[in-house]
């Protein structure tokens, strides 16, 4: 995977609290196992009218927001069923990062092990943020995860938590796997010991 050290980026403002996993990725579009073209399907009853075309207020469509890799939310993202569809939704879309009040517990293990960083900021700065991106669709945010720190033009810098494990994993673009991997020469001689 690629390594997440930092990232600039405009961001798509979607300020609603409890938005959950059926509504990021509905459950009728789960019948697929792999990550790829679940971008259109993402936040589809947001994106779609009743006959599949696209809503012109949605602030997914609007070409404002076109690019942008940070989506802006409130609290409790990601609430509901733990299907990983959902962050694999988000990064196929081209997000990289969710700025939100707070996010669920399993959607936020789903999001980093899939290379998706959550950043839980205080809910006041959050709503700051949405009006500032509403009223400049250009403006830039920076994400440092070697910091942990965000910057918002104009609002300040802001510290966020990650698990230290979730973090070196996205710094060195391991997932699991390859984590448990790095480690096979010293399992090798651990092994060849015991022989």
């Amino acid at each position: 995977m690629e390594p997440f050290v930092k990232l600039a980026s405009t961001a798509v403002p979607f300020y609603k609290d409890d938005v959950d996993t059926d509504q990021i990725i509905p459950a009728r579009f789960l019948k697929g196992t792999t990550k790829a073209g679940l971008a259109e399907k993402m936040f589809y009853d947001w994106r779609y009218d009743e006959q599949g075309n696209l809503l012109p207020d949605s602030p997914f469509n609007a070409e404002k927001h076109r690019g942008s890799r940070i989506l802006v939310s409130g609290n409790n993202f990601g609430c509901g069923s733990s299907r990983e569809h959902a962050p694999w939704s988000l990064t196929d879309y081209g997000f990289k990062a969710i700025i939100a009040g707070s996010f669920a517990d399993i959607f936020y293990n789903n999001a980093l092990k899939n290379f998706l960083l959550p950043v839980a900021l205080p809910i006041p700065v959050v709503q700051a943020l949405i009006r500032r991106v509403e009223a400049d669709p250009s403006l830039p945010i920076e994400i440092d995860l070697p910091a942990q720190q965000v910057t918002l033009p104009g609002q300040g810098v802001y510290s966020f938590e990650i698990n230290p494990f979730r973090k070196k994993c996205l710094l060195e673009g391991l997932d699991d796997i390859a984590y448990v991997m790095s480690y096979l020469p010293k399992i090798e001689a651990f092994e060849a010991a015991r022989e």
